[in-house]
């Protein structure tokens, strides 16, 4: 598990932890059963507060892509739920929205936000 950390980003750090793990879930680089470095691990290796990879870790089980076994660590158990409520394709589509929104208005075409849709997939090896 490599974690690149942006302190100029406008994402908290514990953010970009997780999001960083789950690119590495969708590239296969970390696999349902990978063990998770411990929160002191990845804080000593990335030279941050514990807490901050705590949060993480708690953001990634909250949404069931993680799972601590006290005693045995911190394990990838995958990202694809079975079923998408309706209420989570929402939300996305509400984010979506807005953040095309601002590609617009910034001058962003269309046919450049669907080849970077295009490249997403194509990197990410999603389905």
């Amino acid at each position: 598990m490599i974690i690149i950390l942006d302190p100029r980003s406008h994402l908290p750090l514990w953010e970009q932890i997780v999001l960083q793990t789950k690119e590495q879930m969708l590239r296969k680089i970390l696999v349902n059963g990978d063990k998770l470095p411990s929160v002191r691990e990845l804080a000593t290796t990335l030279v941050i507060n514990p807490n901050t990879v705590s949060r993480a870790y708690q953001e990634l089980e909250r949404t069931g892509v993680i799972e601590t076994i006290r005693g045995k660590g911190t394990f990838v158990i995958g990202l694809t739920k079975e079923t998408v409520t309706t209420d989570t394709l929402l939300k996305y589509k509400n984010k979506l929205s807005n953040l095309l929104i601002d590609c617009l208005t910034d001058g962003v075409k269309e046919e450049e936000i669907m080849n970077w849709v295009k490249e997403f997939y194509s990197n990410k090896g999603a389905e």
